[in-house]
């Protein structure tokens, strides 16, 4: 009863913190919670627990496919961005196919990877947050820079 509780209070802080967050916090978020599937799916994957390392498995999916691959938009008038979005894209492709052979073979290397290569575009992310950008930067006096949007 007291597990059901807590559960429901998490729940409504999550809930909060999603309704309260930017769109550049909401993309943070999906990164945070595509991390936290991986690393569940590594102690399921060590502890030879298969329902829950599928179940860990499919839920970092359903993060980068339903989360991440739409958060992304390209400026139609920027090819720069849609570069930038296609090749994103397919490093999303590629690393839900890393997710799936994980899997499939039991391999926790393989979500090592997947993992290292969600981080590193993670950290990029966070390094661009608007929040935490000089003042310079945020007024647009230096050069300017590719946009996309992250949608919400």
């Amino acid at each position: 009863m007291a597990r059901s509780g807590a559960n429901v209070y998490a729940r409504v802080g999550l809930e909060s913190g999603v309704m309260s967050a930017s769109p550049h916090q909401l993309v943070s978020m999906l990164f945070n919670g595509v991390k936290a599937a991986i690393t569940m799916a590594r102690h399921h994957m060590a502890h030879n627990e298969i329902a829950a390392k599928g179940k860990a498995i499919s839920k970092a999916i359903n993060i980068i496919d339903n989360g991440l691959k739409i958060s992304f938009e390209a400026d139609a008038s920027n090819p720069v961005g849609e570069a930038l979005v296609a090749n994103l894209m397919a490093l999303f492709d590629y690393t839900v196919k890393c997710l799936l052979r994980a899997n499939l073979r039991n391999d926790p290397a393989l979500l090592d990877e997947a993992e290292r290569l969600l981080e590193s575009i993670g950290s990029a992310w966070r390094e661009i947050d608007p929040n935490n950008m000089p003042q310079a930067q945020a007024s647009g006096n230096d050069a300017a820079p590719v946009r996309f949007s992250a949608g919400a």
